[in-house]
């Protein structure tokens, strides 16, 4: 159940929650679970504009606005025009949620390549940092809130994941920096940390890491289930919501009793 259905009215403020990476599986599931909280959506995709589109549209049939746009996170001016347009259509910006996953190669870390390793740092822990930088003097205005999707990963590491795992590590310490210096202007910050999610990219990863690896992370979870986009965005829109204003530099380890 999802835990904001409990009591009436809006979980959210006026204003506009901006999902960077809103077209990927768990970010779209966030766009629609937002809608469904009465928050219109400003959303970014990389290249699959068919897939952003499709997002908007279950936005807007929601009744909400919504707003998409192609970004790279490892374009700093980029990030800066998206934040100004976005302010300048929308009243406030009240969240802002980091949903960034790329494609990438599982290779031990002895085996990763320099380029993927600078590319990929590049992409997602360089880009959230530019994209907290441009959010903050909006957020600092409505009191608002952060999330970052990140891994479970961080608390027990799954092996050929490095490449997830070290950026995220980064990111969780920059919402923490954020969580204790951007507290006294009501500017709240934490993460959701994923298991294994059967959605997105999960195909791929099967590919490459075999099913005998995927049959042992299934065993060490202890629900025996891999998770679903719906649990990630229900953990995510609560953290976002009025419903966890008090919860700050938290995060949320959403896997499945994985890292027991």
């Amino acid at each position: 159940m999802d835990v904001l259905e409990a009591g009436e009215g809006s979980h959210f403020p006026d204003g506009v929650a901006v999902v960077i990476g809103g077209s990927g599986a768990i970010g779209a599931a966030i766009c629609t679970r937002l809608a469904e909280h009465g928050t219109d959506v400003a959303l970014t995709y990389h290249s699959n504009e068919t897939a952003a589109r499709d997002v908007a549209a279950e936005v807007e049939a929601l009744g909400k606005h919504c707003h998409y746009e192609a970004l790279d996170t490892r374009d700093s001016a980029q990030i800066s025009a998206f934040f100004d347009t976005v302010a300048g259509r929308f009243e406030s910006v009240h969240t802002l949620v980091l949903a960034i996953g790329a494609d990438i190669n599982m290779p031990y870390v002895s085996q990763v390549e320099a380029e993927e390793w600078e590319r990929t740092i590049a992409a997602d822990l360089t880009g959230t940092f530019h994209c907290i930088q441009n959010a903050l003097p909006l957020l600092r205005q409505s009191s608002g809130s952060i999330v970052a999707i990140t891994s479970a990963g961080l608390n027990r590491h799954p092996q050929l994941d490095i490449l997830s795992t070290a950026p995220k590590a980064g990111v969780e310490a920059l919402l923490r920096g954020v969580a204790r210096e951007e507290g006294r202007y009501g500017v709240r910050a934490n993460s959701v940390a994923p298991g294994v999610i059967d959605a997105g990219l999960f195909p791929r990863i099967v590919e490459r890491v075999g099913q005998a690896y995927v049959d042992g992370a299934m065993h060490n979870t202890a629900l025996r289930r891999f998770g679903t986009v719906a649990d990630t965005a229900n953990a995510t829109v609560f953290l976002a919501s009025s419903s966890a204003n008090f919860i700050s530099g938290h995060r949320l380890v959403v896997d499945g009793g994985y890292t027991v």
